[in-house]
């Protein structure tokens, strides 16, 4: 199984955020970040700890994130099956 199928199956659904920051050089210019893993919803720790690392080694400081999230996969549409197609 692949690493993010097993994400998937554990609960975890896709996080997207769009980060704005400030240029380090130019305070008033915006630039704008996509960052994009799979994390826990409600407490997203995945999210946090990336924010986290941003405010403390990056130099832009941070302006606003904007995120969604999305389980791509929840238990009641998972369901193993036993067969197999065979096409000539």
């Amino acid at each position: 199984m692949t690493p993010d199928l097993e994400l998937q199956l554990k609960g975890y659904g896709l996080t997207t955020a769009q980060i704005l920051y400030r240029m380090p050089d130019h305070p008033a210019l915006l630039q704008t970040f996509i960052w994009q893993h799979y994390d826990l919803a409600p407490d997203f720790p995945e999210m946090r700890q990336f924010l986290k690392f941003w405010q403390e080694e990056l130099d832009g400081p941070l302006h606003s994130v904007r995120y969604v999230h999305r389980k791509l996969i929840s238990a009641s549409e998972w369901r193993a099956l036993d067969g197999e197609f065979i096409l000539h």
